[in-house]
């Protein structure tokens, strides 16, 4: 393993201008992420707006977890879960999509995000908990690191599942540590989402074997290099949150302050480095992710690097 970076007070100081740009940001574009008035549990096109309250919840929840943030910060993740679960009918609208479709898992990866922050639906958790004992899902066909996410947000809610976390790490790419010139886009990302939630977004480092610790402390250097270079700024902020969730995380501030450079003045970070469009809706359609990973990407490196001095 490389040594650790030499510089945390300065990736805390940009990692904490990243994460208070991109909440602000997430804030006061709230409702662009509105569902229609007559949205039911079908969800014919599920990615319009339905992923995007999970992921900004999902960002929101952290922002609590870690409780680094300031006042002004925590207030703004609050008022995001508040309006997120509020177009979630507090929860019903899960409840309405598990019950008819009982092989989604959306319902619970969304559901976790609002669980880790103290929300609750008795309902839909008893569903959940009944759902998993059933053979079909255990037998349901899915990417390995999409198992993965189905477990952590079962473990964050608090369910009755007792998954074997090895074998199911040792399904994924990752979890061979394989060839690392042989990573392409698409794996990349299944890389990160690995990590992500083996580790439960960074809480939980130790999931995470040392052989796979060592293997991300050598190669993600490399790699942030080559998706900096061509300008993936939405991939080179997951990076940056795998970086966190490793036990001794050890990201550049260089690298840091390129991601930063990427972000508007607004808050917005864009997906690479084409230009953002002066259209609110299609900016929102377009960045959305982007700006909840770099919120989540400082906030957890925020956290990671709490020991260096203060913020000037």
């Amino acid at each position: 393993m490389t040594a650790p970076s030499p510089s945390p007070a300065a990736v805390r100081r940009t990692a904490h201008t990243l994460a208070t740009g991109a909440v602000g940001w997430l804030h006061r574009h709230r409702e662009l992420g509105s569902l229609p008035p007559d949205t039911s549990g079908e969800l014919t096109d599920p990615d319009s707006v339905y992923k995007p309250l999970g992921e900004s919840a999902l960002a929101a929840s952290l922002v609590l977890r870690e409780g680094i943030a300031s006042p002004a910060d925590r207030r703004a993740a609050e008022e995001i879960l508040d309006f997120a679960w509020a177009q979630l009918r507090e929860g019903d609208l899960l409840y309405e999509r598990q019950l008819r479709y009982m092989m989604m898992t959306d319902p619970l990866e969304l559901y976790t995000h609002f669980a880790r922050a103290g929300y609750r639906h008795e309902r839909l958790h008893a569903l959940f908990n009944h759902l998993g004992r059933l053979v079909s899902r255990d037998g349901a066909e899915q990417l390995p690191n999409r198992r993965l996410a189905v477990a952590n947000a079962a473990r964050v809610a608090g369910l009755d599942r007792e998954p074997d976390w090895q074998v199911l790490t040792d399904a994924t790419w990752l979890g061979h540590t394989p060839e690392p010139w042989a990573i392409d886009w698409m794996t990349a990302y299944c890389v990160t989402h690995t990590v992500f939630h083996v580790t439960d977004w960074g809480g939980r480092p130790q999931g995470l074997s040392p052989e796979i610790q060592d293997y991300l402390a050598r190669w993600l250097p490399v790699w942030m290099d080559v998706w900096q270079e061509i300008q993936e700024w939405d991939l080179l902020a997951e990076l940056l949150i795998v970086d966190s969730c490793l036990a001794e995380p050890r990201s550049a501030p260089e690298v840091w302050e390129v991601l930063a450079g990427a972000q508007r003045p607004d808050g917005l970070v864009p997906r690479n480095g084409e230009p953002v469009s002066d259209d609110p809706e299609q900016a929102f359609r377009e960045h959305h992710h982007t700006t909840v990973v770099a919120a989540v990407a400082g906030t957890l490196a925020l956290s990671r690097h709490r020991g260096a001095p203060a913020l000037v």
